[in-house]
């Protein structure tokens, strides 16, 4: 099943359960997923976005739900940052497990080896390798962090 079927049927689910978070988070999500389809229909295009593009929406929305907390919580707003929290739980819900730090490291390593990669000029190749073969599994922030750290100024 794709991962937007899943969503759309976790929706309905959510309806018959009468969660209203769950609800109100999984229309956010359908909702940013319906806006990304149009701007990107074309001609060629008439499907909408596929799962890797959903899921680079879904780490999007995660990266605006911690900062609105980080916000809230220079504000005080602990009613709002349990809030932004409840839904990132929930975008979760629809991420692959994401991979440890070693794990992490490891397939850095194998890329930069079997793709001969060697300065930190070589670094957009890196991450672009990362964010086709890795999207959702690693955080790329971390990825940022150990890239740099291998590849030789």
């Amino acid at each position: 099943m794709s991962l937007r079927n899943n969503i759309d049927e976790d929706y309905k689910q959510s309806i018959k359960n009468k969660d209203q978070q769950k609800i109100n988070t999984l229309r956010l999500i359908r909702s940013a997923i319906k806006d990304k389809d149009i701007s990107t229909r074309t001609s060629e295009n008439k499907e909408g976005i596929n799962d890797a593009e959903i899921l680079s929406l879904l780490i999007n929305l995660i990266k605006q739900r911690k900062d609105s907390i980080e916000q809230f919580h220079k504000a005080k707003r602990d009613d709002l940052i349990k809030n932004e929290q409840s839904e990132i739980e929930i975008i979760k819900e629809y991420l692959p497990q994401q991979k440890t730090q070693e794990e992490t490291e490891k397939i850095i390593n194998e890329i930069i080896i079997s793709n001969n990669l060697e300065s930190i000029k070589d670094m957009g190749k890196l991450m672009s390798i990362i964010k086709n073969d890795y999207t959702g599994e690693v955080d790329m922030g971390l990825v940022g962090k150990i890239a740099k750290s291998k590849l030789i100024n």
